[in-house]
């Protein structure tokens, strides 16, 4: 398969993003990855690997390094095709700062002020400048693609209303220049808990790595932390809001072998959590057993995944460039090209 990446389509622009400060979890694949996935058929997607965003919290060096590769190898092996989307590196863009200052000038700080995420994050990292300004280089990120539809999750609709703002904004004072972006709010959205705390979402910096099933995990990995999974009093699988640990359980099964809850609550019907757990196990290994497989061929395959990375920046780069060269001029900015 050519890793040559396609002419965009007159289809929507669509513009998503992970950061690459840990290995992706489960939670990432059931609801990111999968839905990115089924949107390549109807959508011009762009999908960027967020290295400038994961400065914020010193990340180390290496582990950077490692953890970026890690992330573009895992699109592809769950499923992204770089023949129909992009597939490329922040920081391999420098449109996204450039672009960046200047939505500065139009991003105010009562609205910066408000948001969730720097106040979380500062508690633990420290409340420095990139964490502050972190929304509207992400604002940038989705701007300069001229992206119609931007998929989010609960912590991200706040930084999306800012992307919106500051291109109104822009518009207002400027003319039409950018896409307001829509949210996508897609349909096969599961959420997935914390496996030692089902009132918690599954979380990549979670410190107790059994709360955690990460794509990466060997399969004795998974089957031991499923084991290990907290439950609700009582042995019947049954779902409901009152037994959040098994809901949480079953909502997995259900991911993995496509049965409805109903399904799965017929089945097991009579029997405890041993049997459940060891099922879901071995239906979690088997679901993630070609995407591991396909993931290790493409990091062993430096040349591929180097290639793949430099043509989707070099194809998002054009399209950047697009939009940026736009924005100077409508500023006034000289322009010796």
């Amino acid at each position: 398969m050519s890793d040559q990446t396609t002419p965009p389509t007159t289809r929507p622009v669509l513009f998503s993003a992970m950061q690459p400060s840990s290995e992706l979890t489960l939670g990432n694949y059931v609801g990111a990855l999968r839905n990115w996935v089924a949107l390549q058929d109807e959508f011009d997607c762009i999908y960027c690997v967020v290295d400038l965003h994961a400065l914020t919290i010193h990340p180390e060096p290496a582990a950077l390094r490692k953890q970026t590769l890690d992330v573009a190898a895992m699109y592809v092996a769950s499923g992204i095709d770089p023949e129909r989307s992009i597939v490329f590196v922040q920081s391999h863009v420098p449109a996204h700062t450039q672009l960046a200052w200047v939505l500065g000038s139009f991003s105010m700080m009562g609205e910066l002020n408000k948001m969730t995420q720097f106040k979380e994050k500062s508690d633990k990292h420290g409340a420095n400048i990139g964490l502050y300004t972190y929304p509207v280089l992400q604002a940038a990120d989705i701007l300069l693609y001229q992206a119609h539809c931007v998929p989010v999750g609960e912590d991200q609709k706040q930084h999306l209303e800012l992307s919106r703002n500051v291109a109104e904004r822009f518009n207002h004072h400027y003319s039409e220049t950018f896409t307001v972006p829509e949210p996508y709010i897609t349909k096969l959205g599961a959420r997935v808990m914390s496996l030692q705390d089902p009132t918690k979402k599954m979380s990549k910096s979670d410190n107790n790595r059994n709360a955690t099933i990460f794509l990466s995990d060997a399969p004795d990995d998974i089957r031991r932390k499923i084991k290990r999974a907290v439950t609700d009093s009582g042995t019947d699988i049954r779902y409901g809001a009152e037994r959040p640990a098994i809901s949480n359980l079953m909502e997995l099964y259900h991911v993995a072998t496509g049965l409805s809850i109903g399904a799965i609550e017929e089945r097991f019907s009579g029997k405890g959590y041993g049997d459940f757990k060891t099922d879901l196990a071995e239906a979690l290994v088997t679901m993630l057993q070609p995407i591991q497989e396909r993931y290790a061929a493409l990091r062993h395959d430096k040349e591929r995944l180097h290639t793949i990375i430099q043509r989707g920046a070099e194809e998002a780069s054009r399209r950047a460039h697009r939009t940026l060269r736009k924005v100077y001029k409508k500023l006034g900015i000289v322009d010796v090209e």
